[in-house]
């Protein structure tokens, strides 16, 4: 799992059947203290997050299998949106 922050949308009207209905987000890897890292990218929303929010993502056969199918056309997928985040014991609040 990677701590991501969701930075976007992607809106695409036309696009391989499996997508549809799914919300597409942009999200940017951050570390435990809400600091940029990695790689910017797409993941498909699970649990309905917006732009700001921390949250976690999932790649790979685990992010198909948080649709429930393994027929989903995604490699990357939101699975949570995180409240708080503790490193070395101080709290860092998502969404900030």
């Amino acid at each position: 799992m990677l701590i991501c922050k969701v930075v976007g949308h992607v809106w695409a009207t036309k696009k391989e059947e499996g997508l549809e209905g799914l919300k597409l987000m942009v999200v940017q890897e951050i570390d435990g203290n809400g600091r940029k890292k990695g790689s910017t990218f797409v993941a498909a929303d699970v649990v309905g997050a917006g732009i700001g929010e921390q949250v976690l993502t999932v790649s790979g056969s685990t992010a198909r299998k948080a649709f429930g199918k393994d027929t989903v056309p995604v490699d990357a997928a939101i699975v949570a949106i995180i409240d708080t985040v503790e490193v070395n014991r101080e709290a860092a609040r998502g969404s900030e």
